[in-house]
């Protein structure tokens, strides 16, 4: 009797806890969804994509309302103010971001050309740190930019070690996400990767027209490469031989910052 008593009162504790995990979870998908669009959302397209049902959608929405996280305008809802103050922290006391800053202005000034790190998270890439080389890219690139693993250099080189499971999942989300046509296949994909042997990944007019990039990961002894440093320029500026010269320089910024990173809480 005891026994069976201590059972459903545990029940009954972890039911209100697993509800209230469902709603955060689902409340960082709608939120995650608006960060990934390039205009104001509708609430019936919001709910369509993450697959809620337009109550529960909007329920949420104005939950994140009341936090400053969205903004609504007319019938549209957009990322709100609340997460300038996150990104300023983030931008300013992250150890990756911290780490990498001098360094991809030391290989920024060596190969003249644009270096970037990106962090992996879940099934995308995001943009996080940034210093210009000499020749301006075509296209805004802003930091927190969320952007596909199969597509790009710096993408591409984080699945190089990764499992047919995991590829089939990656190719899923990107036809999910809109980023691959729905034809998109894990062969197509594993066609993309760097060749048995290579420890970086080049890119031509994949993810922007006119661009060319080469990137490798940075070093994770404790386990797979979530980061990776890319070289980037339009194709006016350099050639496939200009920037593969610069993997060198990429392996020593990479071997650098996972060195820092090592004597960092990271």
């Amino acid at each position: 009797m005891t026994v069976s008593s201590t059972h459903s009162a545990s029940s009954a504790e972890e039911g209100p806890k697993a509800a209230n995990m469902r709603s955060l979870s689902r409340a960082m998908e709608v939120f995650a969804e608006l960060q990934r669009a390039e205009r104001p959302q509708r609430l019936s397209d919001l709910a369509r994509t993450c697959g809620m049902s337009l109550p529960t959608t909007l329920r949420i929405l104005r939950v994140l309302q009341d936090f400053g996280m969205v903004s609504q305008t007319d019938k549209s809802y957009r990322v709100g103010p609340a997460v300038l103050p996150a990104a300023r922290s983030y931008i300013e006391n992250d150890p990756l971001v911290v780490a990498a800053r001098p360094i991809l202005q030391q290989v920024a000034s060596q190969t003249r050309l644009t270096a970037s790190l990106y962090t992996r998270l879940g099934f995308e890439r995001i943009l996080v740190a940034r210093v210009d080389g000499e020749s301006p890219l075509r296209y805004d690139l802003p930091l927190g930019k969320r952007l596909p693993l199969t597509v790009g250099a710096a993408g591409k080189i984080l699945l190089t070690t990764a499992s047919k499971d995991e590829l089939e999942q990656v190719a899923a989300a990107a036809v999910a996400g809109g980023q691959e046509k729905d034809t998109f296949t894990v062969d197509e994909l594993r066609s993309r990767l760097p060749q048995d042997g290579e420890d970086y990944a080049y890119s031509e007019d994949e993810r922007a027209t006119g661009v060319l990039s080469v990137a490798v990961a940075v070093p994770n002894p404790h386990g797979r490469p979530s980061e990776s440093i890319a070289l980037t320029s339009p194709v006016e500026s350099a050639n496939e031989a200009a920037l593969k010269s610069g993997v060198p320089e990429l392996r020593r910024a990479a071997g650098r910052l996972s060195e820092l990173l090592q004597g960092s809480v990271y």
